[in-house]
């Protein structure tokens, strides 16, 4: 799971405020059913306070309902990543 930078605001040591959108691709042996929809809840490290849930709505096989995360991080070094902890079917 990627993420893509949609705003970030550095301030010097203090760090920097991040807003980002998830980057998602399947690598399934199988394809995605477009008749069903599907919860895909995620963790994402970076934030100084400690690891963010999210979840994002699939429907149709491709389109995606989600809100953009904002966090905060300790330095403009750190590298914010992510990854899938659960996909539950939800009809």
């Amino acid at each position: 799971m990627k993420f893509r930078v949609k705003r970030k605001h550095c301030f010097g040591s203090a760090g920097c405020n991040v807003d980002v959108e998830p980057d998602l691709s399947y690598e399934g042996i199988l394809p995605i059913d477009p008749d069903k929809s599907y919860e895909i809840t995620y963790e994402i490290t970076g934030d100084e306070s400690g690891p963010v849930i999210e979840t994002i709505s699939l429907t149709n096989g491709t389109s995606m309902e989600y809100y953009p995360s904002s966090l905060s991080t300790a330095s403009s070094g750190v590298k914010i990543t992510g990854k899938v902890t659960d996909v539950a079917e939800t009809n």
